[in-house]
């Protein structure tokens, strides 16, 4: 059974309400900073798999207009982007893609040294390494390819896909009640001045009214950096490299938000003083239905034929993002509030995505105050970066 997409966009409207109405009800979610979106969205893969389970039933969604949304998302993150902020990121964005690296060599080293005691070969492991984990579901579907090809790893693409399924729903547990735990445990203080949010409105915000006008510019200032994201990519294509396009979005935001005439930028603040709450409400809708949607497309049952297999790698990497993260990203990144919120994304990047990564942090963002920094360093880290690290390191295991 396929949902065509009006559909499907509606369902996960839908979804993110619940979501959204639960986490309202439910101390429990508030505490642990548990996205909305997570709620709503496991809701549909339950209710997808026992279809499957009960009657034999596929459900598949359309999901074409989950790219888009993750675009305009990372836009609005370089709009929002103040380039003496991303000078003052500089030592912690390289200490955080050098904290990823030596992970995504533990992620690979647990793989090939757990695959053997399945009778299965080593490199299988990798599927359920970085490739599938820090890489995300392109990684997996452009490696997969070569390990059955070539490398004769039959069911590579199974182990790939089951990987990246647990690894995701584990990404999005795990990273709020983690910057919960370290805040308490060391006793960090919210920021003293809570200041305009990144994305969204904090969770103990009123219904303040939005002015039309001040989501109507957010809005255009998002299509325009999204028009000239799509021509920074096609100009990055030629010389060879291979950039996610988001990626470019995030630098065309960042380019149109520092080297727009300080005139025009002041007067329409002074216009629309809160035209930076309508970009965060853009954003906000933009983060929350394509997480929603993302974790409707996750088809449980195909974990099985490996599950043994793959609940024991994944067991075992999530073990040790926490205790990696816990003990070690926190303390290199600051050990103060922008670490903690770090930390939160930390699990999105080394087992979910980069979508993930950002709602964990959102989450934690709305519920204790901003985090300018971290919503910096790390989609330049789990989204340009890393992803060519990752394919250096890959096939290096390969060879």
């Amino acid at each position: 059974m396929t949902i065509d997409a009006f559909i499907s966009f509606t369902i996960a409207v839908t979804l993110l309400l619940i979501g959204k109405i639960v986490t309202l009800n439910v101390r429990f979610l508030q505490k642990y900073s548990i996205p909305e979106a997570v709620i709503g969205g496991f809701l549909c893969v339950a209710l997808v798999t026992a279809a499957y389970v009960v009657f034999g039933t596929t459900i598949e969604f359309d999901l074409n207009v989950r790219d888009f949304l993750l675009l305009a998302f990372f836009a609005g993150i370089g709009l929002k982007a103040d380039i003496r902020s991303l000078i003052a990121g500089g030592r912690p964005l390289v200490v955080l893609l050098l904290l990823a690296v030596v992970f995504i060599l533990l992620q690979n080293t647990v793989g090939l040294a757990i695959a053997p005691f399945f009778g299965l070969d080593p490199l299988a492991g990798l599927m359920l390494g970085s490739i599938s984990l820090t890489g995300g579901i392109g990684t997996t579907l452009a490696w997969a390819p070569v390990f059955t090809d070539r490398l004769g790893v039959a069911n590579a693409m199974e182990l790939g896909i089951a990987g990246n399924t647990g690894g995701l729903i584990a990404a999005c547990v795990i990273g709020g009640p983690i910057a919960t735990y370290l805040m308490r445990r060391h006793a960090i203080a919210p920021p003293p001045k809570a200041g305009v949010l990144d994305i969204g409105a904090a969770a103990a915000a009123g219904q303040a009214p939005l002015d039309y006008f001040c989501v109507l510019w957010a809005m255009l200032a998002i299509n325009v950096s999204l028009i000239a994201g799509f021509g920074i990519s096609r100009l990055i294509a030629l010389s060879g490299l291979t950039v996610p396009t988001f990626v470019s979005c995030l630098i065309a935001g960042i380019l149109i938000r520092n080297l727009m005439p300080y005139t025009v930028g002041a007067t329409v603040r002074r216009i629309w003083p809160r035209v930076e709450d309508g970009l965060s409400l853009v954003m906000d809708l933009s983060l929350g239905i394509f997480l929603t949607m993302a974790l409707m497309g996750l088809q449980l049952w195909q974990l099985h034929g490996a599950l043994v297999f793959v609940a024991v790698v994944l067991t075992i990497q999530i073990v040790l993002t926490i205790a990696y993260t816990v003990g070690l990203v926190f303390r290199l990144m600051g050990r103060d509030y922008e670490a903690a919120v770090i930390c939160a994304g930390f699990g999105g990047i080394t087992l979910g995505s980069t979508a993930t990564a950002i709602a964990n942090m959102t989450a934690v963002a709305q519920q204790h105050g901003p985090a300018p920094r971290a919503f910096i360093i790390v989609p330049l880290v789990c989204g340009f970066f890393i992803d060519i690290v990752n394919a250096i390191i890959v096939s290096a295991f390969v060879g």
